[in-house]
C-alpha cells in the first residue's frame, strides 16, 4: 500500500496514459498484469495505485520506488518492455518523476 507522506523515502512515479474510453478497462487490465506480474518482483519496487477517470479517457499510475536509480533500473530490465509495448498500443503515456513536499489530512 502506498503511504504519501513527506518522510517517507520514495520517488514517487506518475504516468497519465490518454487513452480511447473503449480501451481504458484493457489498458487498467495490462497495468494490474504488469504490475502483479513484474513490477512487484522488480528491485526497490514499494507500491502501485491504477485510477481510471469516470470519463474513460485517462488513466493514472501512480507508483512508489525506493529511489530514482531503482526506477532507472527498472526502465533498463527486459521483463518490463513486453508491458510497455503492449500499453503503447492503445494509450499515450505521459510519466514523470516526483517528491512529495506536502501532505494534510481532514480535521475531525
Amino acid at each position: 500500500m502506498a503511504h504519501i507522506g513527506i518522510d517517507q523515502p520514495v520517488v514517487t512515479m506518475v504516468n497519465i496514459f490518454t487513452v480511447e474510453p473503449a480501451n481504458q478497462q484493457k489498458l487498467v487490465d495490462i497495468l494490474i498484469e504488469a504490475t502483479d506480474a513484474v513490477m512487484s518482483k522488480v528491485d526497490g519496487f514499494v507500491s502501485a495505485n491504477i485510477h481510471a477517470s469516470l470519463d474513460g479517457t485517462r488513466v493514472v499510475n501512480y507508483a512508489q520506488w525506493k529511489s530514482e536509480e531503482h526506477f532507472t533500473a527498472m526502465l533498463q530490465n527486459p521483463e518490463v518492455h513486453p508491458h510497455f509495448g503492449e500499453v503503447r498500443a492503445i494509450a499515450t503515456p505521459e510519466r514523470h518523476l516526483y517528491k512529495v513536499v506536502y501532505t494534510e489530512d481532514a480535521h475531525v
